[in-house]
């Protein structure tokens, strides 16, 4: 099936393009690239006026299935994901059961196949159960389509297992992409300051997260290896983590829109939807957050969509668990709280929400708008502006503390394989 999508502004880092141009996509491939294609086509989509970007790619989430189908499932959370234009997900090992075998991860792509909306790369656990003592089979689990190693929301706290694990993933050409939380000093609910002292809960010293970025990096620069550090949020890791790639260090990491939307203060509107690990920091993490983007010190935007059902979120700050939804408001608060104001402009964006985690995760047919690449799009309006409420949202979660916020920017149409996965105007 040929479609043609026509005067769209193509904004691709990979050809360094923007400008107003026509793609020609055959089947699951992009054949043409250029101004007023002329050739014939089954469907043609008019882009006039909307943005035309490589499919974004989210290498940090959680999808629940197995186990926690209550708060997700792949395919409800596929439907939010694609909603949000997300061509491609990498679901965290944090399922009941783990996928620290073949069985499970080859369950969790059987499932991703049936539902057949974005392409789902998951994470294999680094250790059994995820519980930090006896490490997976590395090369058993890439074999079964493992995109790459985590604990997620449990760190590697063994120095010597995380070290052996490093050198065993790149070994093999794969990553560790590390939960930093040194746990003898991140007990607490929200930030440690003056809203917890305020609120009467115990706070999480922005420590807990530095301490083990600091250790990772430590390894990977004496051992000569490729460490990924997850969604960093406080101003020392940027600055780390900025010194350690100016000394040629391995390291690459993420961050997520909270961390440059809101400071620990959005506790106070938004309750337990403010509440997320690492927790929303300072005004200066922020601002220093918005600068790692800016300057490439920071390589990814990840969501660490996170759902959690109402009744769990209900139990109160101090025992309501860690996390919200993002896949939906993501691109939105991009466009909102970076390029509206300045910070960025859509090409920065294009190269931490879909070129390097192509990259990163090794998805070399991906991430670009240019011929013979896989047609994965994200097609967008940078201009509409909406007030995001309950009912906009299509994860079974609507744990979030952008509901009643206004947004800018908002999704038309997502583009997986060449198949239009997702229409704003058609509703699904």
């Amino acid at each position: 099936m040929k479609i043609l999508f026509k005067n769209g502004t193509v904004v691709d880092y990979g050809t360094k393009t923007e400008d107003i141009l026509d793609v020609l996509v055959c089947d699951d491939k992009i054949v043409k690239v250029e101004k007023d294609i002329k050739d014939e086509a089954d469907k043609i989509i008019d882009c006039t006026n909307l943005y035309i970007i490589p499919g974004m790619i989210d290498v940090h989430c959680h999808l629940r299935e197995p186990g926690g189908e209550h708060k997700e499932t792949i395919e409800t959370g596929s439907k939010s994901a694609v909603k949000g234009g997300f061509t491609s997900i990498c679901p965290m090992p944090n399922t009941k059961p783990t996928p620290d075998s073949a069985i499970v991860l080859e369950q969790i792509l059987k499932r991703a196949k049936e539902v057949n909306l974005c392409n789902i790369f998951p994470f294999s656990s680094v250790t059994i159960g995820e519980k930090g003592e006896e490490l997976v089979n590395f090369k058993s689990q890439l074999e079964a389509g493992a995109i790459a190693f985590s604990d997620d929301g449990q760190p590697v706290e063994n120095a010597s297992m995380i070290r052996k694990a490093m050198i065993e993933a790149n070994k093999l050409g794969s990553f560790i992409s590390e939960h930093c939380e040194e746990k003898s000093v991140s007990k607490g609910a929200i930030n440690a300051g003056p809203i917890a002292e305020k609120l009467g809960v115990e706070g999480v010293l922005p420590e807990a997260e530095e301490i083990m970025a600091a250790r990772d990096i430590v390894i990977a620069e004496t051992n000569n290896l490729h460490t990924h550090i997850c969604h960093i949020s406080t101003k020392t890791s940027v600055d780390m983590i900025r010194s350690a790639k100016q000394r040629g260090v391995k390291v690459t990491c993420e961050t997520c829109p909270h961390y440059f939307s809101f400071t620990v203060d959005e506790v106070l509107n938004s309750g337990v939807n403010a509440k997320m690990n690492p927790p929303l920091r300072e005004e200066k993490d922020r601002l220093a957050i918005i600068e790692g983007l800016k300057d490439g010190t920071i390589d990814c935007l990840i969501t660490d969509h996170a759902p959690h059902a109402k009744e769990e979120k209900d139990k109160g700050l101090a025992q309501a668990p860690n996390g919200i939804i993002g896949f939906e408001t993501a691109l939105a608060s991009v466009i909102t709280n970076l390029i509206k104001p300045g910070y960025i402009n859509y090409m920065d964006m294009v190269r931490f929400t879909s070129y390097n985690p192509s990259k990163l995760i090794g998805l070399e047919t991906r991430g670009e708008i240019s011929t013979g690449k896989i047609a994965d799009f994200t097609i967008f309006d940078p201009n509409e502006e909406y007030i995001y409420t309950e009912d906009m949202i299509a994860s079974k979660s609507k744990n979030t503390p952008w509901i009643g916020k206004k947004l800018t920017g908002k999704v038309k149409y997502t583009v997986v394989g060449g198949r239009i996965v997702y229409s704003e105007k058609d509703g699904e």
